[in-house]
């Protein structure tokens, strides 16, 4: 009979690294989550449906903190949860096998559990203080990639490693590996690096031979063999399955080294276009995901509501389109503003990117290279993040803000939904609460955009979850 592992989700947002989990074969015992509009998302598809928000509130959310972990959501601060030593012990009881979740660390020292008040090390500081608590067999610990280089440049060490010294003596001790893992190695259609800090026990890392380097490994070094090769994969690395064309043409086919997803396949049925065998291929992917969300399929694709946009902002989404497709810097929109050059230059800057007449009547600002100029003029914007995906590409990484992407074909920002598909999250996995707010409510409320865009892809989750749980299966056997 195969062991169930049981994991606990800290910092757990709408539910991508549970899900995940869950499909890699663990059981989440609890999940903590101190928003409110993640919290709802993550119980409606992971827990039971919401089908009564104010009374999820009321009989959830206002219920004793025992209550809600007896059913597997706390929705408040981790430290809360610390406080109630009674409650924690006896999670610990219950044997966990796997604490996983991402902490901010942007600012994380190894001094800092000398400074209770410095807020920057309260939250990792607590994640640690759980590990110690709960004494699982494997930790995880996700974060943004820029996290391994910050303050480095100042000769301290970088908060990253700061963290992976202080998980290493955490409890009784970890073997640890700092990795950095892009979701479109592992099946997911989007550039989207991501470091991780992966720990198992040192009994266990002692039983089965792993050890561990220093060093950072990634997955963009990964050539897919089946077992680690000497100075190559890592024992706590999951091994990369997804690969573009030229690497494949490098390194050869075989039934598990498969070719990367691109936009196109994640949202091609929603273009007015019958599905193609890729894209099915990627909904496949999907399904094997699909059957752990708890929430029952409803009538009708939820969260695919398509935004309007003013007839200026429509037109510039249409050029951006086009820039993708011409090779055109998007940033061009921006020299109109450039006020540090003459007019005559910016004239000059803005003539030196015209790519040549387009195609069709959908072009015609391509006519020449004078009409170009008066378009850019027009459209002109001081916004230089926005950008159109390209379907024949992975996508850039998602981030919390709507307006940052513009549809590869519609002149509009994404939807929810494509957003989520190019995450990995199946269809059946509907998101709530709202679904944007406004600048000054962002430091308090978590939107449908920003849940998308802050969690960790489940397919991404799902990769190192099943290598974590093959680990952990073999420990039982050796033991």
């Amino acid at each position: 009979m195969t062991k169930t592992f049981t994991c606990v989700d800290l910092f757990a947002g709408c539910g991508g690294l549970s899900l995940g989990l869950r499909a890699a074969g663990f059981k989440e015992r609890l999940a903590v989550e101190k928003s409110e509009m993640p919290a709802e998302t993550y119980h409606h598809n992971l827990i039971a449906p919401v089908d009564d928000v104010e009374k999820w509130k009321r009989d959830h959310v206002g219920a004793d903190l025992a209550e809600q972990v007896r059913r597997g959501l706390v929705v408040n601060e981790l430290g809360a949860l610390l406080e109630r030593k009674e409650l924690v012990e006896g999670i610990a009881a219950e044997g966990i096998d796997l604490v996983a979740g991402g902490p901010p660390c942007q600012g994380f020292s190894m001094a800092g559990r000398r400074n209770p008040d410095d807020a920057r090390n309260k939250l990792p500081w607590q994640f640690l203080e759980f590990v110690e608590a709960v004494n699982p067999k494997a930790v995880i610990i996700e974060n943004v990639s820029g996290m391994k280089s910050d303050f480095a440049k100042h000769g301290k060490r970088s908060p990253f490693k700061e963290l992976q010294e202080a998980l290493r003596q955490t409890g009784s001790g970890y073997v640890v590996q700092p990795l950095l893992l892009n979701a479109r190695h592992f099946g997911a259609p989007q550039n989207r690096p991501r470091l991780f800090l992966v720990g198992i026990s040192r009994d266990i890392a002692d039983t089965l031979g792993i050890t561990t380097s220093n060093t950072l490994w990634s997955s963009a070094d990964d050539d897919g063999a089946k077992a680690p090769t000497a100075g190559g994969r890592p024992a706590l690395a999951p091994r990369r399955t997804h690969f573009n064309s030229l690497e494949l043409e490098c390194l050869g086919h075989y039934a598990d080294r498969q070719k990367e997803r691109v936009v196109q396949e994640a949202l091609y049925d929603l273009l007015d276009n019958e599905l193609s065998p890729r894209s099915l291929d990627y909904q496949e992917l999907l399904a094997g995901l699909d059957q752990h969300v708890t929430r029952k399929q409803s009538n009708g694709l939820k969260n695919h509501i398509k935004r309007r946009h003013s007839d200026k902002v429509t037109k510039r989404f249409g050029f951006y389109q086009i820039a993708a497709e011409r090779g055109v810097n998007k940033q061009v929109l921006g020299l109109p503003y450039r006020h540090d050059l003459s007019s005559e230059a910016r004239l000059e800057a803005i003539r030196d990117t015209y790519p040549g007449p387009g195609k069709g009547g959908d072009v015609d600002f391509l006519e020449d290279v004078q009409t170009y100029i008066q378009h850019v003029q027009e459209l002109a914007t001081k916004k230089h993040s926005q950008r159109a995906l390209r379907l024949l590409e992975p996508s850039p990484t998602v981030v919390s803000l709507p307006d940052d992407f513009v549809h590869p074909v519609e002149p509009r920002v994404p939807t929810v939904r494509e957003l989520a598909r190019l995450q990995s999250f199946p269809d059946t996995f509907e998101f709530r609460a709202k679904e944007t707010t406004g600048a000054h409510k962002r430091r308090v409320e978590v939107p449908q955009y920003t849940q998308v865009g802050n969690a960790v892809p489940p397919l991404l989750a799902k990769a190192l979850g099943a290598h974590l749980h093959e680990i952990l299966a073999q420990a039982t056997y050796e033991q």
